[in-house]
């Protein structure tokens, strides 16, 4: 039996939850507590976590922008502050005409962070307690919620018109 289907139903939200509070409370990330290996764990959930960004951002992408996106990754870099962060961004014509940011998926690692964190261009913060395949897919609907309100948010800033669905209905 999965983890996320044994004591937590089929909320794959808490498990996830449960693996942050306890790290909090270890003082550890998955079992480690050197920044050195933390920051490795972090590098392994990134690729872990990479094709489940895609294909959240490619379902709006074909939901939504009728196929007009640009997906992005900017693979794991390193901070200013000398923390990580690695990010998935969706853009479309509509966007980059109101010059507003891009719908955004963001992996980091601060500093100054315990352990790393989800987030979006306009929403944040998650905890990110990947470490494994299974956690990774778990976090589907962390990072379609995510996407989403980017969306919204980014509407919001300028108005419908960004979501070509919504002004071109017939995909023309």
């Amino acid at each position: 039996m999965s983890e996320s289907s044994t004591a937590h139903g089929d909320n794959p939200t808490l498990p996830a939850l449960r693996r942050h509070f306890e790290d909090l409370r270890d003082g550890t990330h998955g079992g480690v507590e050197a920044r050195a290996d933390k920051e490795e764990r972090f590098a392994d959930t990134v690729v872990l976590l990479a094709q489940y960004a895609r294909r959240v951002l490619t379902e709006i992408d074909e939901g939504l922008l009728q196929g007009t996106g640009l997906i992005d990754e900017s693979g794991l870099r390193r901070t200013e502050d000398g923390g990580l962060t690695a990010s998935w961004t969706l853009s479309w014509p509509e966007q980059r005409a109101a010059g507003v940011r891009p719908i955004t998926l963001n992996a980091h690692f601060e500093r100054g962070f315990h352990h790393p964190h989800l987030r979006g261009a306009t929403v944040g913060e998650w905890p990110l307690n990947v470490f494994t395949d299974e956690q990774a897919a778990a976090e589907v609907g962390t990072l379609r919620a995510i996407a989403a309100a980017d969306l919204h948010n980014l509407v919001f800033q300028r108005d419908y018109r960004l979501v070509p669905a919504i002004t071109r209905p017939d995909g023309g």
